[in-house]
Formats: structure tokens, C-alpha cells, sequence
């Protein structure tokens, strides 16, 4: 086994073209140090509809430019026997460590497979790569990132000319091509042959984003904006200015991209702690709303005053506030969001007679709904502009929150006073989530074995009236490994998370509310269902 080991690291060093990596494995080789070795080396890190994220450094089970070579190559194969022999593939990248390399390896791969390659500028949003994606006709997109994953990792996420991320059997058949690839020398990748696009593509994308908001609108809204030391801060500034918005107060210390994330345990807006500096900086600048993107801002955080502080609102509400300000608007067209964001967009899409669709988890999903005009995921998404991007766009919903909140502004109203108006109109929709990171993967297994062998019968002392298993799929949803629990007045939903080392558990409780006055009591009793639910589920999972 040992000898094995050493083998199979000799044989990846002795096709590392990244002097870094090669560094790097060479001196693990040399301690012996096996229990690294076998971590890197017990398998590959597995190509699926997230694409590939893991953590950067040597080795299969690693993100480097050895196993982002393999997948560009595997992509560029499977295109062609897609039969799109000369199609276009334009790539984006963010600013973590190593992301302009990989952009430039998949460009000259590419290339070297007869296709044709351009490259974003400079490290740009995410939902600037889906635009340009059909903006240009290409025939597949890359974006480099791990979105709002820890400092170490890092990502490729590939989309295919629709401009949608990739679904199921598009992963699999692309894995596969990977899979084919005997030797690295095998890939041809030139010096040259690819275009970088100049700013014309961005320009076309902050065109757009005028699109998202009414003409006649007021713009009076002050915000604090974090970048979340991503690269969400100058096309969210220029989009604002186009706009006419008041200029937004920078928090500086998270403004400038920075792959260390230096002020943050996770860049990622709903973890704890997160947000600590845009709230200072909204305590002393008084804006009407905070707003968030994630690193590759292709998500959007809100906050609002709540009494004497500053609280994030929850991405169900964000979800159902944009819904209500565009059927206000006169929007047409089909709602959409995944099956674990709440069911009160159903609610008013049902009100205002449009089309609603659930999907199952993922912007590959909500973005492929016929006559899509809005969809919306309760981790932070949401797609205002389907014509322009089709994934989730932290830089339009920014926008378009920051209109609701200007047109309630001179209505004298704030984000949640319309909350209030929602709740009494189609009953208190409060969502929670339980989620469990792991070192072990084991226990996810286990936690999902446990619950399918023994369905919890009640919690919360509310009786499941329906549990499904969603491996075996429903008349909707194609086959996925989640379990749904439907219970008289709350619905729980739980599954692995597809791209961290998580259990997650989505929890909902609708509590009926006849008048505003009878809000407060609705919020207690929520929060206690929802404590209670969480506490029963912990149990019956044992996690």
C-alpha cells in the first residue's frame, strides 16, 4: 500500500506543470508523510452538477491546476462530440489564490481542442460570466470560484450555452471525458490563441441591469455596501451610479478583493460574525438598508434597522419582499423558487394568478423554469433579470431591493413594515435552518440512514401528515437525496449539501395572523415551534 502511494504521488509530480504544487508534494514524498499522501490520494475529487470545489494544494483529491487541466479537457471532449466543433467557450474567474491560473489553463486547453476561448478581463461577478455566456453565443461557460467557501478552497463551476449551470446527464458525461484522460501530456494546451475580452462585455451587462428597476422610480435609498473582500465592489458601485442611487457607503476594510478574507472566519454573509463591520459602519453613516454580496457576488445579503440594532433579514424574506415589489410592479410570468425556500412565494404568486414552480435545490434548476420571470433560493439568490442572467445575481437583486426600499421610503415604510403586511395577509411564514458541518463525512450517511429507517412520527408535537423520501423522485422533482417531512402548519426538508461537508435542515412553520396587532404573539409562537421542531429533529437524526 505504502509503495503504492509513493508510486501513484511520483507519477502526478512527474506531470505537475505548477512549480508551487510540485514543491509541495515533493516534500511530503520525501518525510513519508503517507497519512497526508493517502488524504490526497485515495480517489479524485468528484465532477458533478456544482461542478468541482475542494481545497487547493497536490494531489487528485485536491483543486490545482493538474485536476482543472483534466476538467477542461474533459469539457472541451465532451462539446465536441456535443458537435460544437468550433463553439465558442468564455471563461471568468474571481480573486482567490490560483483563479487567474485556472482561467488561463482552461483558455489554452480549449484552444489546443480546436474550440475557441475568451477570458473575462480581470476577476469580475459571476452573474457577469452567465451573461456573457449568451450574450456572445457561446456554446459553454467556466467560472472559477469557490463562491463563499473558506480562503483555502477553491472552484469550477461550468455552464452550458443556455447560460444555466449544468444538470444531470451533462455532469456525468462530462466526468466521464475527464475520467478518459490517461496522461496530461496528452492535452495539448498552447501559449496563445485565445482572446481576453476588453470591457465591451461589462458594459453590456451594467446596460442590462437598468432593465431590473421601474423608470419612474424613486431612487432615494441610502445603503452600506461589503464586498465581502470579494469582486462584487466596482460593478455594484458603477451599476448604482447608472442607476442614480445615492453613492454607497463602502465598508473599507472588506471593499478591496483579498483571496486571505482577513476579517472573516467564513465570507459568507449568513455566517456569524460576518457582518459585524457593515453594521459598525451602518451605526454611524444611518443608511436605510446594509447590503452584502458574497466573493463572487453572485448572492445578496440585506439588513435593516429592527429596533435599536441592525439584523440581517433572513433570504425568505428578502425572496418574498422582491416577489411582492414586482407582482406591485405588474410583473408577468412564472415564480419559481427550490423546494427548501419558503412556501409563501407561492402564496403571492397564487394571489396575483401567475404560474409558480418549485425545483429542487439549485439555480441549475430554478433557471431552467418555463417563462421564467423571477426565482429566488432562501441561501442568498436570487434571479430578478431571467432574459439577461440565468443563475442568481447578487448585483441586480441589490439593485432591486434598493428600488422597494426607496418606493416604501417615500411611503413613509420600511422592508418590514411590508414583512407585517405579508404575514397578516397570507399568515407568518418564519423559516430556520439546522445545519451541521462535519469533518466526517460518515455522519451525514448515517443521519440519513437513521431518519429513512425510522421517519419521525411528530415534532414539535405537530404530527407529520406526510413524509417522502426524494431519492424515488416526485410527479415534479427528478430523483435527489432528501427526505420531506409535511406537518400540520410546518414542513421540514433534509439533505446533504452539495457543496460543503454539511447536513443541512430547512424548517418552516406558517402561523395564521388575523390582524397586525396580533403579530407579536404569532412571532413567539413561531419561534418556539421552530425551536422545538429543530430540537425533535436533532434527536430523531442523532446529530
Amino acid at each position: 500500500m505504502h509503495d503504492d502511494l509513493i508510486a501513484r504521488a511520483e507519477a502526478w509530480l512527474a506531470e505537475d506543470p505548477d512549480q508551487e504544487t510540485r514543491d509541495e508534494l515533493a516534500k511530503l514524498i520525501e518525510a513519508g508523510d503517507t497519512a497526508e499522501l493517502s488524504a490526497r490520494f485515495s480517489g479524485t475529487l468528484q465532477f458533478g452538477t456544482a461542478g468541482l470545489r475542494g481545497e487547493l494544494g497536490a494531489g487528485p483529491l485536491r483543486m490545482n491546476r493538474s485536476v482543472v487541466i483534466r476538467a477542461a479537457a474533459g469539457l472541451a471532449a465532451y462539446l465536441k462530440k456535443q458537435g460544437h466543433t468550433d463553439g465558442l467557450v468564455v471563461i471568468g474567474y474571481d480573486a482567490r489564490h490560483k483563479s487567474a491560473d485556472f482561467a488561463r489553463d482552461t483558455a489554452a486547453v480549449v484552444t489546443g481542442a480546436g474550440l475557441r476561448a475568451a477570458v473575462l478581463p480581470r476577476p469580475l461577478p459571476t452573474p457577469v460570466l452567465a451573461f456573457a455566456i449568451r450574450h456572445l453565443g457561446a456554446v459553454a461557460g467556466v467560472e472559477v470560484t469557490a463562491s463563499h467557501n473558506p480562503p483555502r478552497d477553491n472552484g469550477y463551476k461550468v455552464y452550458l450555452g443556455d447560460g444555466s449551470q449544468i444538470v444531470p446527464p451533462a455532469d456525468a458525461e462530462i466526468a466521464a471525458e475527464i475520467d478518459a484522460i490517461a496522461s496530461l501530456h496528452d492535452v495539448p494546451r498552447p501559449d496563445s490563441g485565445w482572446e481576453t475580452l476588453d470591457d465591451s462585455v461589462l458594459d453590456a451587462y451594467l446596460a442590462r441591469t437598468d432593465a431590473v428597476l421601474d423608470p419612474a422610480s424613486p431612487r432615494t435609498a441610502r445603503t452600506v455596501y461589503t464586498a465581502m473582500h470579494g469582486v462584487g465592489k466596482d460593478v455594484l458601485l458603477a451599476a448604482f451610479a447608472r442607476a442614480g442611487f445615492p453613492e454607497p457607503v463602502l465598508v473599507t476594510e472588506q471593499a478591496e478583493p483579498d483571496p486571505d478574507f482577513p476579517t472573516v472566519a467564513f465570507p459568507n454573509p449568513e455566517e456569524p460574525g460576518a457582518m459585524d463591520l457593515a453594521f459598525a459602519r451602518a451605526r454611524t453613516a444611518g443608511p436605510d438598508l446594509v447590503i452584502a454580496n458574497d466573493p463572487d457576488a453572485d448572492r445578496c445579503a440585506v439588513a435593516v434597522r429592527d429596533g435599536g440594532d441592525w439584523r440581517m433579514l433572513r433570504g425568505d424574506e428578502v425572496g418574498a419582499l422582491l416577489a411582492a415589489h414586482l407582482v406591485r410592479r405588474g410583473a408577468r410570468g412564472t415564480f419559481a423558487e427550490s423546494i427548501v425556500s419558503s412556501s409563501l412565494l407561492g402564496r403571492i404568486a397564487g394571489k396575483a394568478g401567475l404560474p409558480y414552480e418549485e425545483t429542487l435545490t439549485g439555480f441549475k434548476w430554478i433557471a431552467r423554469v418555463d417563462g421564467l420571470r423571477y426565482g429566488y433560493e432562501e441561501a442568498l439568490g436570487y434571479c430578478v433579470d431571467p432574459q439577461g442572467v440565468r443563475d442568481k445575481d447578487g448585483i441586480t437583486a441589490a439593485l432591486l431591493i434598493t428600488e422597494l426600499a426607496s418606493v416604501l421610503k417615500e411611503e413613509g415604510r420600511t422592508l418590514l413594515d411590508l414583512l407585517d403586511d405579508l404575514a397578516v395577509e397570507h399568515g407568518l411564514h418564519a423559516t430556520d435552518q439546522l445545519s451541521v458541518r462535519v469533518q466526517d463525512l460518515s455522519l451525514i450517511a448515517d443521519a440519513m440512514r437513521r431518519l429513512r429507517e425510522q421517519p419521525p412520527t411528530e415534532l414539535a408535537g405537530l404530527p407529520v401528515t406526510r413524509a417522502e423520501d426524494l431519492t424515488r423522485g416526485t410527479e415534479q422533482l427528478p430523483p435527489t437525496d432528501g427526505l420531506r417531512y409535511t406537518l400540520d402548519g410546518a414542513r421540514v426538508i433534509v439533505r446533504p449539501s452539495g457543496t460543503e461537508p454539511k447536513l443541512k435542515c430547512y424548517l418552516e412553520v406558517v402561523v395564521p395572523v388575523a390582524a397586525h396587532a396580533g403579530l407579536p404573539a404569532a412571532r413567539a409562537r413561531a419561534t418556539e415551534l421552530l425551536t422545538a421542531v429543530k430540537r425533535d429533529l436533532s434527536a430523531a437524526a442523532g446529530i
